[in-house]
């Protein structure tokens, strides 16, 4: 992992993860994932704000080292300030409390499904998938005995932020209407 940062920070106009000990380029997300990303990262910023709750909101820009052969940058993720208290130290092994990925369509169910059963693993609470095209989101949590549960929501239910953020709510209608023309 500590490779991967050197790595990284010598081609800084390209995004890469490191899965499973293999440095991958990742491409630029499509404007829709983007629009969708970025109002989450605002309503999730917004809440922590309003509640007075000691945490950062990361864009796409903000990567965890999950292990030492897996680097993982989601499209939004919050963390609480005393779980990552020098954020300058990329290298430290941490996952995010919550981490949300707006998937696209070259993403396989096989690789999203890898993707987020190494953040459950890694110790993040709460995943999110957001597919666009589908406008349904897939709530995952780990549960007894590391067995993962995913509810899938449509746009006559709200997303919440589970144990993680219990006030936090935004209903699925919203968040797409950003990408309705």
């Amino acid at each position: 992992a500590a490779q991967f940062w050197s790595m990284a920070s010598l081609a800084s106009d390209k995004q890469h993860e490191l899965v499973k000990g293999e440095l991958i380029e990742m491409p630029p997300p499509n404007r829709v994932n983007s629009i969708l990303a970025a109002f989450l990262v605002y309503a999730l910023r917004k809440h922590i704000e309003e509640a007075e709750i000691e945490g950062y909101v990361l864009g796409a820009d903000g990567g965890y080292t999950l292990s030492e052969m897996d680097v993982r940058v989601p499209d939004v993720s919050f963390i609480f300030k005393s779980r990552l208290p020098n954020p300058a130290d990329r290298e430290a092994i941490i996952a995010p409390d919550i981490a949300v990925e707006v998937i696209s369509p070259s993403e396989t169910p096989r690789l999203v499904h890898e993707k987020t059963a190494l953040y459950l693993q890694a110790g993040t609470s709460l995943v999110w998938n957001i597919y666009p095209e589908d406008k349904i989101v897939e709530v995952w949590t780990s549960g007894d005995s590391n067995t993962l549960r995913m509810q899938m929501l449509d746009s006559t239910h709200t997303l919440t932020g589970g144990i993680i953020l219990p006030k936090f709510s935004v209903a699925i209608d919203l968040i797409f209407k950003q990408i309705i023309p």
